[in-house]
Protein backbone atom coordinates (compact mmCIF):
# COMPACT_ATOMS: atom_id res chain seq x y z
CA UNK A 1 0.00 0.00 0.00
CA UNK A 2 1.37 3.02 -1.12
CA UNK A 3 2.28 6.17 1.20
CA UNK A 4 0.69 9.21 0.80
CA UNK A 5 4.33 10.73 0.17
CA UNK A 6 4.37 7.88 -2.69
CA UNK A 7 1.40 8.37 -4.39
CA UNK A 8 2.25 12.52 -4.57
CA UNK A 9 5.72 11.67 -5.95
CA UNK A 10 4.44 9.70 -8.36
CA UNK A 11 1.74 12.24 -9.35
CA UNK A 12 4.46 14.51 -9.83
CA UNK A 13 6.66 12.46 -12.09
CA UNK A 14 3.49 11.34 -13.96
CA UNK A 15 2.68 15.45 -14.86
CA UNK A 16 6.16 16.13 -15.55
CA UNK A 17 6.57 13.26 -18.19
CA UNK A 18 3.02 14.27 -19.35
CA UNK A 19 4.40 17.36 -19.70
CA UNK A 20 7.77 16.23 -21.80
CA UNK A 21 5.34 14.45 -23.85
CA UNK A 22 3.47 17.21 -25.10
CA UNK A 23 5.96 19.25 -25.20
CA UNK A 24 7.86 17.03 -27.43
CA UNK A 25 4.79 16.67 -29.43
CA UNK A 26 3.36 19.89 -30.10
CA UNK A 27 6.82 21.16 -32.46
CA UNK A 28 6.12 17.83 -35.01
CA UNK A 29 2.06 19.04 -34.66
CA UNK A 30 2.57 22.24 -35.72
CA UNK A 31 5.46 22.83 -38.00
CA UNK A 32 5.65 21.86 -41.40
CA UNK A 33 8.16 22.89 -43.87
CA UNK A 34 6.58 25.12 -46.99
CA UNK A 35 5.02 23.04 -50.15
CA UNK A 36 5.32 23.68 -53.94
CA UNK A 37 3.39 21.74 -55.87
CA UNK A 38 5.10 21.09 -59.23
CA UNK A 39 2.23 18.85 -61.44
CA UNK A 40 4.19 15.70 -63.37
CA UNK A 41 3.13 14.27 -66.85
CA UNK A 42 0.66 12.97 -67.96
CA UNK A 43 1.74 9.68 -67.83
CA UNK A 44 2.71 10.49 -63.85
CA UNK A 45 6.73 10.61 -64.85
CA UNK A 46 8.85 13.89 -64.19
CA UNK A 47 12.49 14.65 -65.41
CA UNK A 48 15.09 17.36 -63.90
CA UNK A 49 18.66 18.83 -64.27
CA UNK A 50 20.68 19.26 -61.49
CA UNK A 51 23.22 21.72 -61.35
CA UNK A 52 25.91 23.03 -58.74
CA UNK A 53 27.89 26.19 -57.91
CA UNK A 54 27.42 27.81 -61.20
CA UNK A 55 26.93 31.37 -60.54
CA UNK A 56 30.04 33.03 -62.02
CA UNK A 57 29.04 35.70 -65.04
CA UNK A 58 29.27 33.00 -67.24
CA UNK A 59 32.95 32.44 -66.57
CA UNK A 60 34.75 29.34 -65.81
CA UNK A 61 32.83 27.33 -68.60
CA UNK A 62 29.42 28.11 -66.62
CA UNK A 63 27.80 29.51 -70.54
CA UNK A 64 29.24 26.42 -71.69
CA UNK A 65 27.34 23.89 -69.64
CA UNK A 66 24.82 26.19 -69.29
CA UNK A 67 24.42 25.24 -73.36
CA UNK A 68 24.15 21.87 -73.15
CA UNK A 69 21.89 21.91 -70.28
CA UNK A 70 19.83 23.27 -72.87
CA UNK A 71 20.40 20.79 -75.20
CA UNK A 72 19.76 17.73 -72.62
CA UNK A 73 16.59 19.45 -71.24
CA UNK A 74 15.22 19.86 -74.52
CA UNK A 75 15.27 16.27 -75.42
CA UNK A 76 14.45 15.22 -71.92
CA UNK A 77 11.35 17.84 -72.52
CA UNK A 78 12.19 19.07 -68.26
CA UNK A 79 9.75 19.75 -65.40
CA UNK A 80 12.37 22.07 -63.88
CA UNK A 81 15.82 22.34 -63.04
CA UNK A 82 17.52 22.26 -59.08
CA UNK A 83 19.94 23.82 -57.82
CA UNK A 84 22.23 22.80 -55.32
CA UNK A 85 23.65 26.08 -54.38
CA UNK A 86 26.12 28.67 -54.42
CA UNK A 87 24.23 30.77 -56.81
CA UNK A 88 25.91 33.54 -56.99
CA UNK A 89 30.06 33.54 -56.02
CA UNK A 90 31.75 34.43 -54.82
CA UNK A 91 30.01 36.64 -51.81
CA UNK A 92 26.64 35.83 -52.88
CA UNK A 93 24.42 39.16 -53.93
CA UNK A 94 25.22 42.55 -52.28
CA UNK A 95 21.43 43.57 -52.45
CA UNK A 96 18.15 42.88 -54.32
CA UNK A 97 19.51 45.06 -56.88
CA UNK A 98 22.52 43.66 -57.59
CA UNK A 99 23.41 42.79 -61.21
CA UNK A 100 24.90 39.57 -60.64
CA UNK A 101 21.76 38.29 -60.73
CA UNK A 102 20.96 38.73 -64.23
CA UNK A 103 24.86 38.47 -65.48
CA UNK A 104 24.62 35.00 -63.60
CA UNK A 105 21.27 33.37 -64.45
CA UNK A 106 19.09 35.13 -66.23
CA UNK A 107 21.39 35.76 -69.36
CA UNK A 108 23.14 32.66 -69.12
CA UNK A 109 19.98 30.14 -69.02
CA UNK A 110 18.54 31.57 -72.01
CA UNK A 111 17.56 27.91 -73.78
CA UNK A 112 13.77 27.10 -74.33
CA UNK A 113 14.44 23.93 -72.55
CA UNK A 114 15.23 25.86 -69.33
CA UNK A 115 12.17 28.36 -68.94
CA UNK A 116 10.99 25.83 -66.61
CA UNK A 117 11.11 26.77 -62.72
CA UNK A 118 14.17 26.45 -61.06
CA UNK A 119 14.05 24.79 -57.01
CA UNK A 120 17.36 26.73 -55.38
CA UNK A 121 18.97 26.05 -52.29
CA UNK A 122 21.14 28.30 -50.53
CA UNK A 123 25.20 27.30 -50.62
CA UNK A 124 28.20 28.65 -48.42
CA UNK A 125 28.96 31.97 -50.85
CA UNK A 126 25.25 32.83 -51.03
CA UNK A 127 25.07 33.20 -47.10
CA UNK A 128 28.53 35.56 -47.48
CA UNK A 129 26.00 37.88 -49.50
CA UNK A 130 22.55 39.26 -48.42
CA UNK A 131 20.54 36.01 -47.69
CA UNK A 132 17.26 37.66 -47.68
CA UNK A 133 18.41 39.42 -51.74
CA UNK A 134 18.37 35.49 -52.66
CA UNK A 135 14.84 34.69 -51.13
CA UNK A 136 12.94 37.83 -51.99
CA UNK A 137 9.95 37.50 -54.13
CA UNK A 138 11.38 40.30 -55.88
CA UNK A 139 13.86 38.40 -57.74
CA UNK A 140 10.87 36.00 -58.80
CA UNK A 141 8.87 39.06 -60.64
CA UNK A 142 12.22 39.88 -62.30
CA UNK A 143 12.93 36.01 -63.49
CA UNK A 144 9.52 33.91 -62.64
CA UNK A 145 11.84 31.17 -62.86
CA UNK A 146 13.81 31.39 -59.69
CA UNK A 147 11.98 29.73 -56.55
CA UNK A 148 14.27 30.04 -53.57
CA UNK A 149 13.57 29.25 -49.76
CA UNK A 150 15.62 27.92 -47.37
CA UNK A 151 14.22 24.83 -46.37
CA UNK A 152 11.15 23.01 -48.66
CA UNK A 153 9.19 20.41 -50.22
CA UNK A 154 8.69 20.18 -54.26
CA UNK A 155 5.91 17.57 -54.33
CA UNK A 156 5.50 15.76 -57.73
CA UNK A 157 3.28 13.57 -56.84
CA UNK A 158 5.19 10.36 -58.19
CA UNK A 159 8.22 12.07 -56.40
CA UNK A 160 9.06 14.79 -53.05
CA UNK A 161 12.42 16.71 -53.29
CA UNK A 162 12.87 17.88 -49.60
CA UNK A 163 15.34 21.38 -49.96
CA UNK A 164 17.59 21.08 -46.52
CA UNK A 165 19.33 24.59 -45.59
CA UNK A 166 22.49 22.68 -44.58
CA UNK A 167 25.05 25.21 -44.32
CA UNK A 168 24.04 26.39 -40.96
CA UNK A 169 24.72 23.09 -39.64
CA UNK A 170 28.46 23.47 -40.13
CA UNK A 171 30.25 23.93 -36.86
CA UNK A 172 33.31 25.77 -39.35
CA UNK A 173 31.84 28.77 -40.41
CA UNK A 174 30.79 29.95 -36.91
CA UNK A 175 33.67 29.15 -34.99
CA UNK A 176 36.65 29.60 -37.79
CA UNK A 177 35.23 32.09 -40.23
CA UNK A 178 38.50 32.47 -41.68
CA UNK A 179 37.60 36.26 -42.34
CA UNK A 180 34.20 35.80 -44.26
CA UNK A 181 31.11 37.37 -42.85
CA UNK A 182 28.21 35.48 -42.87
CA UNK A 183 24.82 36.68 -42.84
CA UNK A 184 23.08 34.78 -40.06
CA UNK A 185 20.34 36.82 -39.61
CA UNK A 186 17.73 34.73 -40.39
CA UNK A 187 19.33 31.67 -38.45
CA UNK A 188 19.97 32.94 -34.62
CA UNK A 189 19.47 31.27 -32.58
CA UNK A 190 21.03 28.82 -33.81
CA UNK A 191 20.23 25.48 -32.09
CA UNK A 192 16.57 26.48 -32.38
CA UNK A 193 16.83 26.89 -36.28
CA UNK A 194 18.43 23.75 -36.81
CA UNK A 195 15.94 21.75 -34.66
CA UNK A 196 13.29 23.31 -36.50
CA UNK A 197 14.25 22.03 -39.56
CA UNK A 198 15.22 18.44 -38.73
CA UNK A 199 12.05 18.45 -36.94
CA UNK A 200 9.82 19.85 -40.09
CA UNK A 201 12.03 17.03 -42.36
CA UNK A 202 11.37 14.22 -40.20
CA UNK A 203 7.35 15.21 -40.18
CA UNK A 204 7.52 15.24 -44.36
CA UNK A 205 9.48 12.82 -44.86
CA UNK A 206 7.70 10.15 -42.21
CA UNK A 207 4.25 11.81 -43.72
CA UNK A 208 4.96 11.61 -47.17
CA UNK A 209 3.72 9.24 -49.64
CA UNK A 210 5.48 9.99 -52.73
CA UNK A 211 7.27 6.48 -54.52
CA UNK A 212 10.60 8.69 -54.50
CA UNK A 213 11.83 10.75 -51.83
CA UNK A 214 14.65 12.68 -53.09
CA UNK A 215 16.86 15.32 -50.42
CA UNK A 216 18.50 18.07 -51.55
CA UNK A 217 21.20 20.05 -49.88
CA UNK A 218 24.32 22.19 -50.51
CA UNK A 219 27.27 20.20 -48.58
CA UNK A 220 27.62 16.61 -49.44
CA UNK A 221 27.48 14.06 -46.36
CA UNK A 222 29.48 11.48 -48.07
CA UNK A 223 32.13 12.84 -50.39
CA UNK A 224 35.75 12.09 -52.12
CA UNK A 225 36.71 16.26 -53.23
CA UNK A 226 38.22 18.93 -51.36
CA UNK A 227 35.81 19.09 -48.60
CA UNK A 228 34.72 15.45 -47.69
CA UNK A 229 32.36 14.22 -46.13
CA UNK A 230 30.39 16.53 -43.48
CA UNK A 231 30.51 15.30 -40.05
CA UNK A 232 27.49 17.49 -38.73
CA UNK A 233 25.17 15.94 -41.91
CA UNK A 234 26.81 12.59 -40.90
CA UNK A 235 25.45 12.80 -37.40
CA UNK A 236 22.37 15.26 -37.74
CA UNK A 237 20.69 14.57 -40.89
CA UNK A 238 21.55 11.17 -42.13
CA UNK A 239 19.61 9.20 -39.39
CA UNK A 240 16.49 10.87 -40.48
CA UNK A 241 17.25 10.09 -44.19
CA UNK A 242 17.90 6.07 -43.74
CA UNK A 243 14.94 5.92 -40.84
CA UNK A 244 12.39 7.47 -43.68
CA UNK A 245 13.56 5.53 -46.46
CA UNK A 246 14.95 8.47 -49.12
CA UNK A 247 16.45 7.00 -52.20
CA UNK A 248 18.82 10.12 -53.23
CA UNK A 249 20.15 12.72 -51.84
CA UNK A 250 22.21 15.08 -53.70
CA UNK A 251 24.36 18.28 -53.35
CA UNK A 252 26.53 20.73 -54.39
CA UNK A 253 29.46 22.46 -52.58
CA UNK A 254 32.34 19.69 -54.25
CA UNK A 255 33.04 21.31 -57.31
CA UNK A 256 33.06 17.44 -59.07
CA UNK A 257 30.15 15.18 -60.30
CA UNK A 258 29.78 11.61 -57.95
CA UNK A 259 28.04 8.84 -56.90
CA UNK A 260 28.71 6.66 -53.79
CA UNK A 261 26.81 3.85 -52.79
CA UNK A 262 28.12 2.49 -49.20
CA UNK A 263 27.05 -1.24 -47.97
CA UNK A 264 26.25 0.49 -44.66
CA UNK A 265 23.36 2.89 -45.69
CA UNK A 266 20.84 2.30 -48.56
CA UNK A 267 21.06 6.05 -50.15
CA UNK A 268 22.48 7.19 -53.08
CA UNK A 269 24.76 9.91 -52.23
CA UNK A 270 24.91 12.19 -55.43
CA UNK A 271 27.35 14.97 -56.11
CA UNK A 272 26.37 17.89 -58.82
CA UNK A 273 28.80 20.61 -58.12
CA UNK A 274 30.78 21.38 -61.72
CA UNK A 275 28.34 24.14 -63.05
CA UNK A 276 31.20 26.58 -63.58
CA UNK A 277 34.79 26.02 -61.97
CA UNK A 278 35.92 23.00 -60.97
CA UNK A 279 38.61 20.95 -58.95
CA UNK A 280 40.86 19.41 -61.18
CA UNK A 281 43.34 16.34 -59.52
CA UNK A 282 41.85 15.93 -56.08
CA UNK A 283 40.44 12.45 -54.82
CA UNK A 284 40.23 10.90 -51.12
CA UNK A 285 38.17 8.14 -50.71
CA UNK A 286 39.79 4.75 -49.38
CA UNK A 287 36.88 2.53 -50.25
CA UNK A 288 37.13 2.25 -53.79
CA UNK A 289 34.24 -0.39 -54.21
CA UNK A 290 31.70 2.06 -52.55
CA UNK A 291 32.61 4.98 -55.11
CA UNK A 292 30.35 3.87 -58.55
CA UNK A 293 31.66 7.37 -60.20
CA UNK A 294 34.13 10.19 -60.09
CA UNK A 295 34.94 13.30 -62.15
CA UNK A 296 36.74 16.23 -61.37
CA UNK A 297 35.53 18.24 -64.33
CA UNK A 298 32.78 20.46 -64.94
CA UNK A 299 29.21 18.88 -65.85
CA UNK A 300 25.48 18.52 -64.52
CA UNK A 301 22.84 15.92 -64.04
CA UNK A 302 19.81 14.97 -65.24
CA UNK A 303 17.10 12.57 -63.48
CA UNK A 304 14.12 10.66 -64.88
CA UNK A 305 11.31 8.87 -62.53
CA UNK A 306 8.27 7.34 -63.96
CA UNK A 307 6.53 5.24 -60.63
CA UNK A 308 8.60 1.88 -61.12
CA UNK A 309 11.89 3.13 -62.56
CA UNK A 310 14.46 6.05 -61.81
CA UNK A 311 17.39 7.17 -64.26
CA UNK A 312 20.10 9.53 -63.37
CA UNK A 313 22.93 10.43 -66.02
CA UNK A 314 25.86 12.68 -65.67
CA UNK A 315 27.42 14.58 -68.64
CA UNK A 316 30.18 16.86 -69.56
CA UNK A 317 30.73 20.55 -70.34
CA UNK A 318 30.28 19.00 -73.86
CA UNK A 319 27.67 16.98 -72.82
CA UNK A 320 29.21 13.66 -73.34
CA UNK A 321 27.39 11.20 -71.22
CA UNK A 322 29.75 10.10 -68.61
CA UNK A 323 27.81 7.71 -66.53
CA UNK A 324 24.32 6.56 -66.01
CA UNK A 325 22.67 4.47 -63.29
CA UNK A 326 19.14 2.90 -62.87
CA UNK A 327 17.07 1.57 -60.02
CA UNK A 328 13.54 0.04 -59.80
CA UNK A 329 10.71 -0.44 -57.30
CA UNK A 330 7.46 -2.81 -57.55
CA UNK A 331 4.97 -1.16 -58.72
CA UNK A 332 1.87 -0.59 -55.95
CA UNK A 333 -0.62 -2.95 -58.20
CA UNK A 334 2.43 -6.01 -57.98
CA UNK A 335 1.58 -6.12 -54.19
CA UNK A 336 -2.45 -7.29 -55.44
CA UNK A 337 -2.88 -10.48 -54.52
CA UNK A 338 -6.67 -11.62 -55.75
CA UNK A 339 -8.48 -14.14 -53.61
Amino acid sequence: MCSKFDIGSLSIVMTLLLCFLLLSLAPKLEAKLATVEHAPNPDGSISFLVIGDWGRRGLYNQSQVALQMGRIGEEMDINFVVSTGDNIYDNGMKNIDDPAFQLSFSNIYTSPSLQKPWYLVLGNHDYRGDVEAQLSPILRSMDSRWICMRSFIVDAEIAELFFVDTTPFVDAYFLNPQDQTYDWSGVSPRESYLQTILTELEMGLRESRAKWKIVVGHHAIKSASIHGNTKELESLLLPILEANKVDLYMNGHDHCLQQISTSQSPIQFLTSGGGSKAWRGYYNWTTPEDMKFFYDGQGFMSVKITRSEMSVVFYDVFGNILHKWDTSKMLDTDFYFPL
